[in-house]
């Protein structure tokens, strides 16, 4: 196969070697050459020329063309840069610069050159094809589909430009006019694995998943070694709780050695579902032991210890969800107690004490107590209350994580006293 592909890329050089060959020279023997896949003695030769003849672009294209089969990809580009650079108005030594930016991620580069060679011959569709790739990298749809419409106009059933029409929009979120065009493709090569997926992603978008599955169905009939099919649609009847159908595809993914969490959870999830609690058991387990923290894992396998009464296990499940949330309880408890602080700034006093609260509701040892008897002592006057989160405060200090001191806590005793006392003297005028 490599030399085939290697006889059509010379034949290609040749059919220029007439028009580009310099002072009539005869390089029919460095082609040959590249044909049989004697790469190192075409450089050796093409540097001999080139020795007495610097500025020979052709020698440089063939001995980038030698450096592109040994794979050495920078010295094939630096090769096709020197040719371009000799003879810019050859368009092939532009292409062969234009791809090489291209590989290199460079598509500022690459992309006026890919233009230039358009504009010059806008049916060739080599030169489109990495051009409109640029713009689908770069999010310019419309420069794409003004491309692909020019080639549609030309052939209206070459499903390859209908799938990258249907491409396009789909980028653009132009769904239906997408699905239209995936639909064109799909009457004309009905075996089109990539359209299959793209429109069955569509459908599944556009609320008919139905259509989505029996599409992805097809293509698994087309083509049962196509795991990846087996993964949407697995993904897709899980999504709409068809559980039981989703195990079936889980397992068939699993059994061909995928071992992704995911799949392996699903896989547990499923057989919950489908009233097996051992089996559901079995694969959680698995997905426990490769990654704890999973609240989704942790939650299944403490139900369906409980459903074949292993209250012990169950438990202990139970116990590692909770371990697992206190660290998301923690920072919840702290986003909080801070809007609170916002809030009380902000003379929005009610709020802020219910947020304190809040606070203290998702992280007990942050004592804000004080905090809210502040509020209900110094903004509302709402003396019972500032007394009851004042003594609050004080009997629970110890226990809680917040730094104090005696001092402090001793001025929040003589506040307490003198709120009691002020309230004794207002009961009794």
């Amino acid at each position: 196969m490599k030399k085939i592909s290697l006889f059509l890329m010379v034949a290609l050089t040749l059919s220029f070697t007439a028009a580009l060959g310099q002072n009539g020279r005869d390089y029919s023997k460095i082609d040959i050459k590249l044909i049989h896949g004697e790469y190192n003695k075409v450089i050796d030769t093409c540097n001999q020329i080139l020795a007495g003849d610097s500025l020979n672009s052709e020698i440089y294209y063939k001995k980038g063309l030698a450096y592109q089969n040994l794979m050495h990809d920078d010295k094939s580009f630096d090769c096709f840069f020197k040719a371009s650079s000799i003879s810019p108005e050859n368009k092939l030594y532009k292409y062969m610069v234009a791809k090489g930016y291209f590989a290199k991620g460079k598509n500022k580069m690459a992309r006026p050159l890919l233009e230039s060679l358009c504009a010059a011959d806008s049916t060739n569709w080599s030169y489109a094809h990495y051009l409109t790739s640029i713009y689908m990298q770069e999010k310019m749809y419309d420069e794409s589909l003004k491309v692909y419409q020019r080639f549609y106009d030309r052939d209206s059933t070459d499903y390859v430009i209908l799938d990258k029409i249907g491409f396009a929009l789909l980028r653009k979120g132009f769904y239906p006019t997408a699905i239209d065009y995936y639909n064109k493709s799909l009457a004309i090569n009905k075996e089109n694995i990539s359209s299959i997926k793209n429109l069955s992603f569509l459908y599944a978008s556009t609320l008919r998943a139905d259509t989505a599955l029996k599409l992805l169905t097809m293509g698994i009939e087309i083509d049962p070694a196509d795991l990846d099919l087996f993964i949407r649609r697995a993904a897709l009847n899980f999504s709409y709780n068809y559980t039981k159908r989703a195990l079936d595809d889980y397992l068939k993914i699993l059994a061909t050695g995928d071992s992704t969490l995911l799949y392996i959870k699903r896989a547990g999830i499923g057989y919950n579902y489908n009233l097996q609690p051992e089996k559901a058991i079995e694969y959680l387990l698995i997905a426990f032991k490769k990654d704890s923290s999973d609240y989704e894992v942790s939650t299944f396998l403490a139900r369906n210890y409980e459903k074949i009464k292993d209250f012990k296990s169950s438990a202990y499940y139970y116990k590692s969800i909770i371990r697992n949330l206190n660290p998301v309880l923690m920072q919840l408890s702290y986003s909080y107690v801070s809007l609170a602080e916002i809030l009380k700034s902000d003379g929005q006093y009610k709020e802020a004490i219910d947020n304190f609260l809040l606070g203290q509701k998702f992280g007990p040892e942050r004592n804000t107590d004080v905090l809210i008897a502040n509020i209900y002592d110094e903004k509302l006057n709402d003396i019972p209350n500032a007394i009851r989160y004042y003594q609050r405060y004080l009997n629970n200090y110890k226990s809680s994580k917040m730094p104090y001191t005696i001092k402090y806590v001793e001025s929040i005793q003589k506040r307490v006293d003198y709120l009691k006392e002020k309230q004794t003297t207002a009961v009794k005028k």
